[in-house]
């Protein structure tokens, strides 16, 4: 259901490797009343935070489980192989995970891809995050695969990534409580979406205009009065008839005065 503003701010959480600034920008222009607080999190607390009233909505990376979270897909990203600059596959530009087959692929706790089955060879232990699994990928103890902007934000000058042919991807939603779906959550989802200010839902609408057929002004657009002039043709003022029989008096009229011709003897 829509309600009206629970709080005189809006909490947008994001995950890591989502950058906000552009719908925040957009927000800030919109509604420079309404204050927009960033509240970072990571990926697998991001719904519980949700549900938890810690934000009024959030980028999180889909799946969403349960019913009680409304979620909008919003792009898919690339999956990546982060290697070291001296590793084979650096030489080309894009990897399958066949390629992977006698590596150490990493597989942190907190890794966002849906796998069925791991490519490569296991660690001994799981990293606890992704940024200690690329620590060790600098260690030379394996490879990570992650979305692309993970491999961007965990940036390193001795590290370098390529693009992974047939691995999972992730997706990013935008995604909210359903029953605490507000009017600045709509004002949002109308920023993702790229609603203009005048199109966003429930918000300003202009009234609509009286139709033409039910004037009742008497404007420009009815039929002009009937008078006596309009149906009578000895009338000067009224319609076309009349106007004829105006004419047709005039040319009587300067008749008499010429009188009719003489004859000759």
């Amino acid at each position: 259901m829509t309600g009206s503003e629970a709080s005189s701010s809006f909490r947008l959480a994001y995950v890591p490797g989502v950058t906000p600034t552009k719908w925040v920008r957009i927000w800030n222009e919109r509604l420079p009343g309404t204050p927009l607080a960033l509240v970072a999190v990571p990926a697998a607390e991001a719904t519980a935070l949700l549900r938890a009233g810690g934000a009024d909505a959030g980028f999180v990376r889909l799946p969403v489980d349960g019913t009680d979270l409304s979620a909008i897909p919003l792009y898919t990203e690339q999956t990546v192989v982060v290697i070291p600059k001296d590793h084979v596959a650096a030489a080309v530009d894009e990897v399958s995970l066949a390629e992977l087959a006698d590596d150490i692929v990493l597989h942190p706790l907190d890794d966002t891809l849906g796998w069925e089955e791991l490519p490569g060879r296991p660690a001994i232990e799981r990293p606890a995050t992704t940024a200690d699994a690329v620590e060790l990928v600098a260690a030379g103890v394996g490879v990570l695969v992650v979305p692309q902007s993970l491999a961007r934000l965990h940036h390193r000058k001795d590290l370098t990534y390529r693009p992974l042919s047939d691995a999972p991807e992730s997706r990013i939603a935008l995604s909210w409580p359903e029953d605490r779906t507000t009017d600045l959550v709509e004002d949002f989802i109308g920023i993702v979406r790229g609603r203009t200010v005048n199109s966003s839902r429930g918000r300003s609408t202009a009234p609509a205009e009286q139709p033409k057929s039910k004037r009742t002004d008497g404007g420009a657009r009815g039929k002009p009065a009937a008078g006596a002039s309009a149906r009578n043709p000895r009338g000067g003022s009224g319609g076309s008839k009349g106007a004829k029989g105006g004419a047709r008096g005039a040319k009587g009229s300067a008749g008499a005065k010429r009188g009719k011709p003489r004859r000759r003897p």
